[in-house]
């Protein structure tokens, strides 16, 4: 496993940084040799609590645990906990989509990030961060999978079986919505 540790206003010691390398080692099991873990550390001023984010991708999945602590130890150690809760809820879901052929048509990735005219001085809204997304076609049950994988409230995908751009949330009942375009 490939480990990149970035810390935010929090100094990161030898310790901490063995102690991430001996945790997400005993997660090889899951994963291939060339699989990407991120770690970053980040220290709240307001309270002085540690936040550890550990993220790892593998074969298009994100696997995501976040927890703030007093200490970044603790963190670390929850933070990795929450993702191995993650694939044991979802393992025979997890080795379907890993194992199935679902992906075999390959469409073109699209650029969905649109460039805001800087010389528009009249734009009320202001984007404070940009995020760069990479997809592969999937169904809307693996859209959601990933989701809750990663702990967000929805998710845009490319359906598998129309090719287009589709998104997946959370209802607050507790069940799921589907958005789908509709062309003009």
């Amino acid at each position: 496993m490939i480990i990149n540790i970035t810390s935010r206003r929090a100094k990161i010691e030898d310790d901490f940084k063995q102690r991430v390398e001996k945790k997400l080692s005993k997660l090889d099991r899951f994963f291939h040799r060339d699989v990407k873990a991120d770690v970053i550390v980040t220290t709240e001023k307001e309270d002085e609590r540690e936040k550890v984010e550990v993220t790892i991708k593998s074969n298009g999945v994100v696997y995501r645990g976040e927890r703030t602590a007093p200490s970044m130890f603790d963190s670390l150690e929850a933070a990795v906990d929450a993702i191995v809760k993650q694939i044991i809820k979802n393992k025979t879901r997890l080795e379907k989509r890993l194992h199935s052929n679902n992906f075999v048509p390959k469409f073109d990735e699209a650029d969905f990030n649109s460039q805001e005219d800087k010389n528009n001085k009249e734009e009320s809204y202001k984007i404070v961060k940009q995020k760069l997304y990479t997809s592969k076609p999937m169904l809307p049950d693996e859209a959601i999978l990933q989701m809750n994988m990663v702990g967000h409230s929805f998710f845009i995908f490319i359906n598998a079986q129309t090719g287009k751009v589709n998104i997946v949330y959370k209802r607050n009942q507790g069940d799921y919505g589907l958005i789908i375009p509709e062309e003009e």
